[in-house]
């Protein structure tokens, strides 16, 4: 019991790097009218933070969407999103990321993790990159992705191919733009065998702790300045 305790505990964190890489279209969080908005159940809710979830037809993996307050102008979390290769200094169990190509505003990136008693895990995505504008003419960010695994490396031995991976992060100003609002949603198979409990504990489970990296990344001086070398015009 205090094995599969351990195994459960190390596994919860597993989904928090890799998600954060950037839902076929990005809705906003509080739009009760848009068509894809009922199902929603709210999983926690803070101070800062509210995760909901929901049943995807004939699959037992639930979608989460969570939103919460960044206390970092949308560009600047759009700068923290966008630092590919730094996952690995601040995601928990990234090993690898990089962006393989860019065309535009879509990219094509691969992460690898590694988290301790299972095997690694890999994806390829292909990242669609937009900016809006929102009605009070303010800027606010949108990175939506899909699994595009045709378009990365061949799978390894011993790493377990991640097939199902959707979502999006929206980032919206707030107080005159001096925060953001994220809206995270997500939808992904962690692949292998594993149970789609614990699966859908892990991505819950996961969410705070990626907000709570995404915050503190944004606090670093390099995302600061407007000279900053992460690339936020496409």
């Amino acid at each position: 019991m205090q094995t599969l305790l351990r195994f459960r505990e190390r596994l919860l964190p597993l989904l928090a790097g890799f998600l954060v890489f950037v839902c076929p279209a990005c809705l906003h969080a509080a739009d009760d009218n848009a068509p894809d908005n009922s199902g929603w159940t709210v999983a926690l809710q803070s101070q800062t933070l509210t995760i909901h979830h929901r049943k995807r037809k004939d699959s037992e993996i639930q979608e989460i969407r969570a939103t919460g307050i960044i206390d970092a102008r949308p560009l600047i979390v759009r700068r923290v999103i966008d630092d590919t290769e730094e996952y690995p200094k601040f995601m928990p169990y990234v090993k690898e990321a990089r962006i393989l190509s860019r065309q535009g505003a879509v990219l094509i990136g691969y992460q690898r993790l590694s988290i301790p008693l299972i095997h690694d895990r890999d994806c390829t995505l292909r990242i669609h990159c937009e900016t809006r504008r929102t009605q009070e003419g303010e800027t606010s960010y949108c990175n939506r992705w899909e699994a595009a695994n045709e378009l990365g490396p061949a799978e390894k031995p011993g790493v377990s191919r991640i097939r199902v991976n959707e979502g999006s992060w929206l980032l919206e100003p707030l107080n005159n733009g001096s925060q953001t609002r994220a809206t995270y949603t997500v939808y992904s198979d962690s692949g292998g065998s594993l149970p789609a409990g614990l699966v859908n504990a892990a991505n819950r489970t996961a969410v705070p702790r990626l907000f709570e990296s995404v915050r503190k990344q944004a606090r670093n001086e390099k995302y600061l300045s407007e000279k900053s070398p992460i690339a936020t015009s496409r």
